[in-house]
C-alpha cells in the first residue's frame, strides 16, 4: 500500500472518529474471536484505538464453549432447552468460576498486555444486576403449555449503571461477565447478549455491537451477496414475519431492537471472524455488517 493509500484511508475515518468522540460503545463479545488467538487480540486492538479516540467502550462477554470444556473435564452432566443452558448448583459453581475467573480476567489480561486500563467485574459487582429465576415454556404431552424451570439461570430486573458510569469516566474499559444475583443474593447465569443489550439500554449506549459468528442479516439466507447493511426496527419486524430473519438470527436481531427500543442510537451485528471487524464496521462508509437503526436516516452521518 503507497502512502497516498494510506492517507485516504486516514481521511475517510477522520468524520467518523469526530463523531464518536465522549460516545458510549456496548460491545457484546463472543463467538471465534474469543477462542482464536489472533482474532482475540484484534478485537483487543480495536477496542484500545476505540478507546484512544475517545470512546467509552464497555465490553460484555460469553462463555459458553468454556464452561462446557471445563464441565466435561469435571465429569459434569449438563442439558440444553430453548437454547439456555439447565444450571444445577454445581453448574452454577463452574460456570460463574470459569466467566468471572478464566474468561473475564483472561480479556483484562489481553487489553492491558497492549497498554489499555481494563478492569474485570461481573453483575454481581455493585449490585449491577438484580434477576429473578427464569422460567421458559414448553408443551407437554397433553398438548398443554407448561412453565420450566431450568434452574439458576436469570432474568434481568434491572441494571444499575453507577459502577460502569465510574469506571468509564475514569479512563476504564469495564469488562464485563453475565453472573447476576436475585433479592436473595442467590447467584444466576444469564444469556450474554441479554446482558449486553440491557446495559446498552441502560446506560443510554450511543451504540450497541454484537459481535459474533455471521457478517449480518441476509436477505436471502444463502447468499451472501444479499447481506443487508441497513435496517430499520420497521424492517426487522417485518423480515422476522415473512421469514428472511429466521432461526437463530432471531434472538441477536431481537437483542438489538431491544436496545434501541431502550434508547440506544444504532445497533451493529458485526462478524468477528474477520480481522479488525470493529473498526472497519465503525469508521469507514461501506462498514462490513448490519446496521439497525430506529428509523430511516438514523445513520451516523
Amino acid at each position: 500500500m503507497n502512502d497516498t493509500k494510506r492517507i485516504d484511508i486516514l481521511i475517510e475515518a477522520l468524520p467518523y472518529i469526530n463523531v464518536f468522540q465522549n460516545n458510549i460503545i456496548v460491545l457484546k463479545y463472543g463467538g471465534n474471536a474469543m477462542v482464536n488467538d489472533q482474532l482475540k487480540e484484534s478485537v483487543m486492538q480495536d477496542v484500545l484505538l476505540m478507546k484512544s479516540v475517545g470512546i467509552k467502550p464497555i465490553i460484555v462477554h460469553g462463555g459458553g464453549p468454556f464452561i462446557n470444556d471445563m464441565l466435561t473435564g469435571l465429569n459434569i452432566h449438563t442439558e440444553f432447552k430453548k437454547g439456555l443452558r439447565v444450571t444445577d448448583d454445581a453448574v452454577m459453581t463452574v460456570a460463574e468460576m470459569v466467566l468471572s475467573g478464566q474468561v473475564n480476567k483472561d480479556i483484562v489480561k489481553y487489553y492491558n498486555k497492549l497498554g489499555g486500563n481494563a478492569v474485570g467485574i461481573s453483575g454481581k459487582d455493585g449490585n449491577m444486576i438484580k434477576v429473578k429465576k427464569k422460567f421458559i415454556q414448553e408443551m407437554n404431552d397433553n398438548g398443554d403449555i407448561e412453565h420450566v424451570d431450568i434452574g439458576l439461570v436469570g432474568e434481568i430486573e434491572t441494571i444499575d449503571t453507577a459502577l460502569l458510569t465510574l469506571l468509564i469516566n475514569n479512563d476504564f474499559v469495564p469488562v464485563v461477565s453475565p453472573v447476576g444475583v436475585d433479592m436473595n443474593g442467590d447467584t444466576y447465569n444469564i444469556n450474554a447478549d441479554y446482558v449486553a443489550g440491557e446495559i446498552a439500554g441502560a446506560i443510554q449506549a450511543d451504540k450497541f455491537i454484537l459481535l459474533t459468528d455471521t457478517k449480518g442479516v441476509y436477505e436471502n439466507k444463502d447468499d451472501e451477496t444479499t447481506l443487508l447493511s441497513e435496517l430499520t426496527l420497521e424492517q426487522v419486524e417485518n423480515y422476522i414475519s415473512n421469514g428472511v430473519i429466521s432461526d437463530g438470527m432471531i434472538p441477536k436481531v431481537e437483542c438489538c431492537t431491544h436496545a434501541i427500543k431502550k434508547g440506544v442510537k444504532q445497533a451493529h451485528i458485526v462478524d468477528g471472524r474477520i480481522k479488525h471487524s470493529l473498526l472497519l464496521e465503525l469508521f469507514f462508509d461501506a462498514g462490513i455488517g448490519t446496521m439497525i437503526m430506529p428509523h430511516e436516516g438514523g445513520g451516523v452521518l
